[in-house]
């Protein structure tokens, strides 16, 4: 038998693992990467996190991951390490035993078999893992070419879009939002046909990145990066990719996942541009009346009306079942008389986005062409549009 050499040991420790971790620390990590494991998987491997145990010079570390073969999460915390190896563990398992033991130090250790011993003061468990050696391999974050993007900025940008991606597995290019990087600007769109949300933000520092780099990440992949920028302290996170795979650095946690293939349609030729009609109005004082006249809205289109007249905006529904409704706000409105039709989820996902505050512009053509909707505010740094197709009514 041949000793593995030191490099080769610390990339892939094979022994059996032991060690001691602190319950806060690991619960931290499980909590991070138990959403990407494969809940309903027909291959049992997935349904497992990886355990990898090392000792090194920068301290003892424990690495977990998890991965679903579309995207994968490595994540890691300090641990006391006797033993460097490697073991997999049922992750719904031993997530939902870790959250009812109480603080203080756990051990883990490899016993025959595959089996793993977790004991965590009087408690002493041992559950059924699976050989190492089954867990796929797990793509390496690239050795050059990432670009750094600030956490907050992205954050925003992917809570501003998220909602409009299409859910229809047919038309996969739009499964996903389409990140625009450029030497001084970041932008992100998502769109599913009916609706579009578009935010641009200026002003950011993107070393690296020349012309223009447009990358399509799928929306299960933004989730996962929604939760790890929201638990995040860190300021910048790195962004790569290669042929196959995208790259998200966050901290000390890398998620990846696969590339959507195809081409995001062509949205500039949508974006509004003689939209001359507006009215702008309190969100708040918007986001009441939609829910008020959306209780009588047509359940399956969920259409309700919107009527612009001399300084007021009239918003109306009816359905056979449930009846009528009409609400009125009163605000400055100097032009044609319009009426349109909207639907009313598509209306509450943007104001949800904005938070619900401060004054919100809708401008219009006509009542066959898209509307648009934008925050009234004075950041000239961030640029949000959401596009929303009109309903015949």
């Amino acid at each position: 038998m041949t000793l593995p050499t030191e490099t080769s040991a610390a990339q892939a420790p094979t022994g059996n693992l032991e060690i001691t971790v602190s319950r806060t620390e690991l619960l931290r990590e499980l909590t991070a990467a138990q959403s990407v494991v494969e809940r309903k998987t027909t291959i049992p491997i997935l349904s497992n996190f990886l355990f990898e145990a090392t000792q090194g010079e920068g301290g003892d570390r424990l690495t977990i991951t998890a991965t679903d073969l579309d995207q994968s999460l490595r994540t890691s915390c300090a641990a006391k390490v006797k033993k460097a190896g490697a073991c997999t563990i049922p992750a719904r398992k031993l997530y939902d035993y870790i959250k009812l033991l109480p603080e203080g130090e756990i051990s883990i250790k490899l016993m025959d078999n595959h089996w793993v011993q977790i004991r965590a003061g009087r408690s002493n468990t041992k559950m059924v893992g699976m050989a190492r050696a089954n867990f796929p391999q797990v793509p390496e974050f690239p050795a050059s070419g990432a670009v750094k993007i600030s956490v907050p900025s992205l954050k925003n940008m992917v809570s501003k879009t998220i909602f409009a991606i299409s859910n229809e597995e047919s038309r996969y290019t739009l499964n996903g939002a389409l990140l625009v990087l450029k030497a001084e600007s970041m932008a992100m769109v998502a769109t599913d046909g009916h609706r579009l949300a578009h935010i641009e933000k200026m002003g950011e520092t993107l070393d690296g990145v020349s012309g223009e780099k447009k990358t399509l990440i799928p929306r299960k992949a933004l989730s996962e990066l929604s939760s790890l920028l929201g638990a995040t302290e860190a300021e910048t996170l790195e962004f790569g990719d290669d042929d196959q795979t995208l790259f998200f650095r966050v901290g000390g946690r890398v998620l990846t996942s696969r590339k959507l293939t195809g081409q995001f349609p062509n949205y500039e030729a949508v974006l509004p541009r003689d939209n001359n009609k507006f009215v702008i109005v309190r969100s708040e004082d918007l986001m009441g009346s939609i829910q008020r006249v959306a209780q009588f809205a047509d359940e399956r289109s969920g259409a309700i009306k919107i009527r612009l007249e001399q300084n007021e905006l009239k918003l109306s529904s009816s359905s056979t079942d449930a009846g009528e409704s009409e609400d009125t706000i009163e605000t400055p409105y100097n032009y044609d008389p319009l009426v349109v039709g909207f639907n009313s989820q598509y209306l509450i996902d943007f104001l949800k986005a904005i938070g619900n505050s401060g004054e919100v512009r809708l401008e219009f053509k006509d009542a066959q062409s898209a509307g648009q909707m934008r925050p009234e505010d004075a950041n000239e740094d961030v640029k949000y549009r959401y596009i929303l197709m009109p309903m015949r009514i």
